[in-house]
């Protein structure tokens, strides 16, 4: 005997042109809870008339959704994209060309990015569109800015820590891309180089893509800050001043600097650099308020 409420199909035969699958779908079973698919009722497989069996198109989208929650990319920096990226030199109109690559062209692509320069040139907001990309293609990607992992890392030795180094380390080690903002911010003790020589050296061994960005140059910026000058003052007092903008200027460290020569060294190789240059785009806040 057959039961008189027999249960529902476990699987969607989709009627009808393969193209018009969702408009098909979306006429029918009006009484389905709209959290459910339509397509396959929850089950993740439908059929096609003479195609047979494959995975639903719902699964793609959560698949992404669930890349892009893993990804912690930070909410101020949840809408950049390729789209929107302001190409206003050249050096960014290189570092948007290479990005479109990237993110056409992966996994064939065996260089990560280093972008280099100032604070607010649009260095976070390239890395970031980048990951998007990758991300709608189903690729898994990490976000993290290097102050905040090494701060995780340090938590973890707290003897009351829920976590372990190997906990916090393992998603950053295995990550198919990871963006590593800001590298170079925190203050270089041996343990800062130590532990980044770990991260990215286990990256650069794996032959995983990373994407940097960081405000150290390779070199220290020659000239003089722009300053206007007493043009009555003493030749000494001139001298003096302009020796102290240059003092100011040199004593900015480089990158090698700032996180040692093996590093730097492993940078080469591991990345294409691109150098980013432009006014600070958050001072144009401050100017309309």
């Amino acid at each position: 005997m057959f039961p008189e409420n027999p249960p529902k199909p476990t699987f969607r035969i989709v009627e009808g042109d393969v193209a018009d699958e969702h408009s098909v779908a979306a006429q029918k079973d009006e009484q389905l809870d709209d959290d459910v698919c339509q397509l396959c009722f929850g089950t993740g497989v439908e059929v096609v008339p003479g195609k047979g069996a494959r995975p639903c198109s719902c699964r793609g989208n959560d698949s992404r959704r669930l890349f892009l929650d893993a990804a912690r990319i930070p909410k101020r920096y949840a809408k950049c994209t390729l789209e929107n990226f302001k190409s206003e030199t050249l050096g960014h109109q290189k570092a948007l060309q290479y990005a479109r690559g990237l993110v056409a062209d992966y996994p064939y692509f065996d260089r990560g990015l280093l972008l280099m320069g100032p604070a607010g040139v649009g260095k976070t907001h390239l890395a970031v569109a980048i990951l998007r990309g990758l991300l709608n293609k189903g690729v898994p990607c990490l976000f993290f800015e290097s102050g905040s992992l090494l701060k995780r890392i340090q938590d973890s030795y707290n003897p009351i820590s829920k976590t372990s180094e190997s906990r916090v380390l393992a998603p950053v080690f295995d990550a198919e891309v990871l963006v590593l903002d800001e590298l170079g911010a925190t203050v270089p003790t041996d343990w800062v180089r130590d532990t980044l020589y770990q991260i990215i050296n286990t990256r650069y061994n794996d032959e995983k893509l990373t994407i940097f960005t960081t405000n150290f140059l390779d070199q220290r910026f020659e000239g003089t800050v722009s300053e206007s000058v007493d043009e009555e003052a003493t030749p000494r007092r001139a001298a003096k001043a302009s020796f102290d903008r240059r003092s100011r200027v040199d004593l900015t460290p480089t990158l090698e600097e700032r996180i040692g020569i093996p590093l730097r060294s492993r940078l080469y190789q591991m990345c294409n650099k691109v150098e980013l240059t432009g006014d600070d785009y958050r001072k144009r806040f401050e100017a309309k308020g």
